[in-house]
């Protein structure tokens, strides 16, 4: 068995270098540890490169499919689109502050939540939650967002 491996072993590294880099272009390679420092901005993606919320949200879904098939940075684009602001601490934490409603809302594992604050305009009692599956369109989960609590 570990001569099948080893055999096997040796053949990728006979094949990889003939497979293409699957660094994106206009990345640098990252800078040789041999003594010398790095350049600056070696290794980073420049801005211009990086598609603008624009063109993420010239690539959503239909907005009747699941929020599930939308790709993270069309969602992200997206939910700029509609006035909320990443946090910058919490990168799946999203603020609103609507005029009539202030909202945190979180991108979690298995669903969207959002809590209208009661500490913002309106008259809310106490925090309103509410909970959305992916499995939601965009359209439907757009719409009860915007409703406010």
């Amino acid at each position: 068995m570990s001569m099948a491996l080893s055999s096997s072993l040796r053949a990728l590294a006979l094949v990889s270098p003939a497979l293409p880099s699957a660094r994106p272009s206009g990345v640098a390679a990252p800078a040789s540890r041999t003594g010398s420092r790095p350049r600056r901005g070696s290794g980073v993606v420049a801005a211009a490169a990086l598609p603008s919320d624009a063109q993420w949200l010239e690539r959503l879904p239909e907005k009747k499919k699941p929020l599930y098939t939308h790709s993270l940075p069309c969602i992200e684009a997206w939910l700029r689109s509609l006035g909320f602001t990443q946090s910058r601490e919490e990168p799946a934490l999203w603020v609103a502050e609507m005029p009539l409603w202030h909202a945190r809302l979180s991108l979690d594992v298995t669903d969207l939540h959002i809590r209208y604050l009661k500490s913002g305009p309106g008259n809310l009692e106490k925090d309103v939650e509410r909970r959305f599956s992916y499995a939601l369109s965009r359209e439907d989960i757009e719409n009860a967002i915007l409703g406010g609590p």
